[in-house]
């Protein structure tokens, strides 16, 4: 509830936007490498689901970054037929092929499909999980849930960062279709659907702004062209009114649940990739991709709000007056420039290697 509030106020004023717009670029790089670092880490830590289900993740994740950032299928793809069916059911394949080899493997049971529509127990969560039944809290927890609110929103923050540079990302590519992300709009809808929540149905899980790994999958998407994806919210849309009807129908809620976090962790793993990539490119010079790289180190062990904390710390020590500015060192675009410069014939080389040999026997 306060995090809505605090994200509502934000949006209001307009003060969202305009902290986004001064974040130095060392910080938004190391915040979004970071969460990319953080979604690997979570996988492939001790007791995580690698430890779990190996076999299948390694599978499953070595298929999906093949149909989903391979240049080699890309050609595939256009060639039609196939496999161009194939590169437009996005992460499906993989889901259907993690639902078989999971209990191949004796990773997962085999699914015990079942017949029926999902019936949510709307009265038990009226009565035991929201204000309605349990009540209000104390007004002293409020206070105590201040510093809660704030470490929080810097979570939250750092997703809004991730949303602007897959969007921005894809202008380029789009000509077509004017993306217009601001975000004192997005602050306005996801606090609002925050203070809604936290009345009718607290959902921790579901109180970001951002789905990050679904919105890669659909900016990928997006990226090839009109004839892939004709507006990017009719991919979003269509993206959860099948996901939607899905959690509705009891085949397919029994169907993907033996693998449902074989499913967590490919998601968790491109939206890695993605973020770790995209985190980079936010960088402007060298000295952006060292405080980056700490700041992103920082979030994966001690959270957000300590890598908040020692990105503003360095930008400070090493920026000084230029904390807002940065500098821009020209570091990813030297080796195209060093690349497209014209070489020297050799001849003239050659010629000015003699003449210099030839001053220096006169003298």
């Amino acid at each position: 509830m306060m995090l809505g509030i605090l994200a509502l106020f934000l949006g209001r004023t307009g003060l969202a936007a305009r902290v986004v717009s001064l974040i130095p670029s060392a910080i938004k790089a190391g915040m979004i490498m970071g969460a990319g670092l953080a979604a690997i880490v979570v996988v492939f830590d001790e007791g995580g689901r690698f430890s779990q289900y190996p076999f299948t993740i390694s599978i499953a994740v070595g298929l999906a970054f093949y149909l989903i950032f391979s240049r080699h299928f890309a050609k595939l793809k256009a060639s039609g037929g196939a496999w161009a069916t194939l590169g437009k059911l996005g992460i499906f394949p993989i889901i259907v092929l993690a639902i078989i080899i999971a209990p191949l493997f004796g990773e997962a049971p085999w699914p015990d499909v079942e017949w029926g529509i999902s019936q949510p127990d709307f009265a038990l969560m009226l009565s035991e999980y929201t204000v309605f039944g349990v009540g209000l809290p104390p007004l002293s927890m409020y206070v105590t849930a201040i510093p809660t609110v704030l470490a929080a929103y810097i979570v939250l923050f750092g997703d809004v960062l991730q949303s602007k540079a897959l969007l921005d990302e894809t202008d380029d590519m789009r000509r077509d279709e004017k993306v217009d992300y601001n975000p004192d709009r997005a602050h306005m809808i996801f606090g609002g659907r925050n203070l809604g929540m936290s009345v009718f149905g607290p959902d921790v899980v579901m109180c970001g702004p951002l789905w990050a790994a679904m919105q890669v999958v659909i900016t990928e998407r997006y990226k090839e062209g009109k004839a892939a994806m004709h507006s990017i919210f009719g991919g979003s849309g269509s993206f959860r009114w099948g996901t939607n009807t899905g959690l509705l129908l009891l085949p397919i809620v029994s169907l993907v649940q033996p693998i449902l976090g074989i499913a967590l962790a490919l998601t968790l793993l491109i939206q890695g990739y993605v973020s770790v990539r995209i985190g980079i490119m936010e960088a402007r010079s060298q000295r952006d991709l060292g405080i980056a790289g700490v700041i992103a180190a920082v979030l994966v062990i001690k959270g957000a709000t300590w890598a908040f904390a020692v990105g503003v710390l360095l930008c400070l020590l090493i920026y000084g007056r230029r904390f807002f500015s940065g500098e821009n060192d020209g570091t990813f675009t030297k080796d195209l420039t060093s690349d497209t410069t014209p070489q020297r014939p050799a001849s003239d080389s050659t010629k000015s290697l003699h003449e210099s040999d030839a001053s220096l026997d006169v003298h």
